[in-house]
């Protein structure tokens, strides 16, 4: 793939709408599908044997327009599992035509609101696509009180949507989400399936988490927030492809330092911050040279690029090939095969 090319800014409007649709749910679609032309969202007639990764939002805490925040789908024939739900992300999902009906679970990294925010989301289309079982939201100690806060925060809004379409279609026991904490190792290994955990470092944090899913032979691992370490590496060792967090250290810096210069010492702090707990795109050519992967690709990026100079700053330290990603893009990995085809 052109690099290059990969890294230009998709002009499709169903993305560039996503952070304004990203809390109208349902409805929202149905009206935005109306002004555009009733162009009901892409779904495949076809079942892709193999994992199709979907770039669900690939962007930080820092605004970036077209972009939501962190969130990637893996779906397999059978399974359909969402890895972390930043803000806006459940739009992108719904835009792309994700089979919602499929989601199993919410595989949460950690507890930053960037990665958490549009569960409720998730959760209420993917029940009103007809989701037949509890919707699990599966992550490191402390996902009870997320799903606990949630369920309490939605509970009006459940009975709403169930007073008004009945219990035959909205049955009232799906729409409530249960939590399942989790350790280091395999959680999921089903239908020819292996999801496995592994700590990252993240600090302050502590456990934060990363994910491998392997199915038929191939593999993705996504890192969450991360430095690059030595178990990174490991676990992507074989991988076809890695998904990691990545920052432009040099932006960030003369961010911070313009931040300051115009008196504006709170964002400096933060931006001063960050820096030491998200992969660099040197970390990133190391992880590269010292693990063997089909694919790099960079998400959850700080800041996300939104022209030639940011983009020749991510592209300075990394490797030949590498991907930055956007929402909206398809990486598919089909069984029997090494290919790998991004869309």
């Amino acid at each position: 793939m052109n690099l290059s090319a990969s890294l230009q800014p998709r002009r499709d409007l169903n993305i560039i709408m996503t952070k304004t649709i990203s809390r109208t749910g349902i409805i929202g679609l149905i009206l935005y599908s109306a002004i555009v032309g009733a162009q009901p969202a892409p779904s495949s007639t076809t079942i892709f044997d193999g994992l199709k990764i979907t770039l669900c939002g690939t962007s930080s805490p820092l605004p970036a327009p077209g972009r939501a925040q962190a969130c990637v789908a893996v779906e397999t024939p059978d399974h359909l599992y969402i890895v972390d739900a930043g803000s806006g992300s459940a739009a992108t999902a719904q835009l792309s035509g994700i089979p919602l009906e499929k989601m199993r679970g919410i595989l949460l990294t950690h507890y930053h609101s960037d990665h958490i925010s549009d569960i409720g989301d998730f959760n209420l289309n993917s029940w009103v696509a007809g989701r037949p079982a509890p919707l699990q939201i599966i992550g490191p100690e402390g996902v009870d009180r997320i799903v606990e806060g949630l369920n309490i925060t939605y509970e009006l809004d459940r009975g709403y949507r169930v007073a008004h379409h009945g219990a035959e279609l909205l049955n009232p026991e799906l729409g409530v989400m249960q939590s399942r904490t989790i350790g280091e190792g395999v959680i999921v290994d089903e239908d020819g399936l292996r999801i496995t955990a592994f700590e990252v470092s993240h600090p302050p944090i502590d456990p934060a988490f990363g994910y491998r899913l392997d199915y038929g032979g191939r593999s993705v691992v996504i890192s969450g927030d991360s430095l690059v370490t030595d178990k990174i590496v490991n676990i992507a060792d074989g991988a076809d492809v890695v998904l990691h967090d990545a920052m432009a250290l040099q932006l960030v810096q003369g961010a911070e330092a313009m931040s300051r210069g115009a008196g504006n010492t709170r964002i400096a702090a933060v931006l001063h911050d960050i820096q030491d707990y998200h992969a660099t795109t040197a970390d990133l050519a190391r992880l590269a040279a010292e693990a063997t992967i089909g694919q790099l690709a960079l998400y959850h990026l700080v800041p996300a690029p939104r022209n030639a100079m940011a983009i020749a700053a991510f592209n300075g330290d990394l490797p030949d090939g590498a991907l930055i990603t956007e929402d909206g893009m398809v990486i598919s990995l089909p069984v029997g095969s090494k290919e790998i085809t991004v869309d």
